[in-house]
């Protein structure tokens, strides 16, 4: 992130028109969108592009206003990412972007030290990628194969990490913030004791960030490969999912036929019947870590007002983790009888 943080330096109604000149000057925000994107922004996220910057300053107003030390970027590209995600409500947007610090405050053992080179061994076992072509609606596929993941090698966090890193580089495109993005999960060979690394309290931690905590549009989740297990998984994960979300998952089993009415083909590679090759994944890897100096700017922990109250957080510390111990105790049964 890049920008002055300081809400009384930087909003326009703080101080005298004097003070006016000491403001830092900001990063010029110029739309890349094509005329299609801004007529479909337009039709789906209410972005009217004669009022977008005024939009923009009311959010950095409403942030400077309710959450002045809530230490984030407010620069005009940086905040139409919420407005975008929330289609211009400016209350949801505000709430969004609080919910993005607060994320980063909760969960230290995703959040510090958050770099693409940290997560090196992630990207090179090919855990998460993303797909070299986008699908018709102009959405990038995010591929993520938990097989590949061996837990005695680091913890789960480092494999949310890097799925968290990811999203932050494709979310860098206004193509992408408009169009969203679709999920690709093949679960073939995930075991129960993998799966027992996923249990409430990360699941509900994660679809927070995914749901509520982060400015991008799951478009749709499909499912390859999914074993009896993932119906245990699913039971941990659902209860945690708005409707809408939970509508846009597709279990395909091992029908490819059935993900290729999802995705098409021609962008899919070979091992999932399509006609783009082989997977790989160092293309992006490559992308990803040559990103580094984009991920150096302000992803240190970060604090909420004194004045928060505790709905404004997205987790809610201690009771949350008893009540997802519990549902965890729960669930066991419930996945070695699927498994």
């Amino acid at each position: 992130m890049s920008g002055d943080s300081d809400c009384t330096r930087t909003s326009p109604s703080a101080g005298s028109p004097s003070d006016t000149e000491l403001l830092p000057d900001r990063p010029k925000y110029v739309c890349s969108l094509s005329p299609d994107l801004v007529t479909k922004a337009r039709e789906e996220l209410q972005e009217k592009p004669e009022w977008r910057l005024r939009d923009v300053q009311a959010l950095r107003d409403m942030v400077c206003k309710d959450y002045p030390s809530l230490g984030t970027c407010l620069d005009d590209a940086f905040l139409l990412r919420f407005l975008r995600a929330r289609k211009f409500d400016y209350d949801r947007a505000l709430q969004l972007l609080v919910n993005y610090h607060t994320c980063r405050r909760t969960w230290p053992e995703v959040f510090s030290n958050l770099k693409p080179s940290a997560i090196k061994p992630v990207l090179e076992s090919g855990f998460v990628t993303v797909l070299p072509h986008r699908d018709p609606q102009g959405r990038h596929v995010v591929c993520i194969r938990p097989d590949r993941w061996t837990p005695s090698n680091y913890p789960i966090t480092e494999n949310i990490r890097a799925i968290y890193l990811t999203l932050e580089k494709l979310i860098q495109s206004e193509e992408t913030q408009v169009n969203g993005i679709v999920i690709l999960a093949d679960y073939k060979g995930v075991s129960l004791s993998k799966a027992s690394h996923f249990g409430p309290f990360v699941a509900k931690k994660v679809i927070g960030i995914l749901q509520d905590g982060f400015p991008i549009r799951i478009k749709a989740v499909n499912i390859i490969n999914e074993p009896r297990i993932f119906k245990g998984i699913f039971a941990i994960i659902k209860p945690f999912l708005k409707e809408k979300i939970a509508n846009r998952f597709f279990l395909h089993g091992c029908d490819l036929n059935s993900l290729h009415q999802n995705i098409p083909p021609v962008i899919l590679p070979e091992e999932y019947g399509g006609t783009a090759g082989k997977l790989d994944i160092s293309a992006w890897n490559e992308l990803l870590l040559a990103s580094e100096e984009d991920f150096l700017h302000d992803f240190s922990e970060l604090v909420l007002p004194c004045d928060s109250s505790p709905h404004d957080l997205l987790v809610s510390g201690d009771a949350d983790e008893k009540q997802c111990d519990d549902s965890l105790r729960g669930m066991k049964p419930q996945l070695y009888y699927c498994y």
